[in-house]
């Protein structure tokens, strides 16, 4: 006998998976602006001295998003 997964379980799943990259995209875009207010170089100063004593991982996928912003 084969498997079937009904349609409805199918959408349900599209809508969970869409809800939640909904989320973590709403997430990302709050670091992103929270990191941007950071702008005079002393605070910049803090936020690098903050990302040396947090853990490496996240500390390495934060900087992009930080010298994004110095750049801009």
């Amino acid at each position: 006998m084969a498997h079937r997964i009904s349609l409805s379980t199918i959408l349900a799943d599209a809508r969970d998976d869409l809800r939640s990259r909904r989320a973590s995209r709403a997430t990302h875009m709050t670091l992103v602006r929270e990191l941007a207010s950071y702008s005079t170089p002393a605070e910049q100063i803090e936020l690098d001295a903050i990302l040396n004593r947090a853990d490496p991982d996240a500390a390495d996928e934060i900087r992009p998003m930080i010298h994004r912003s110095f750049a801009a």
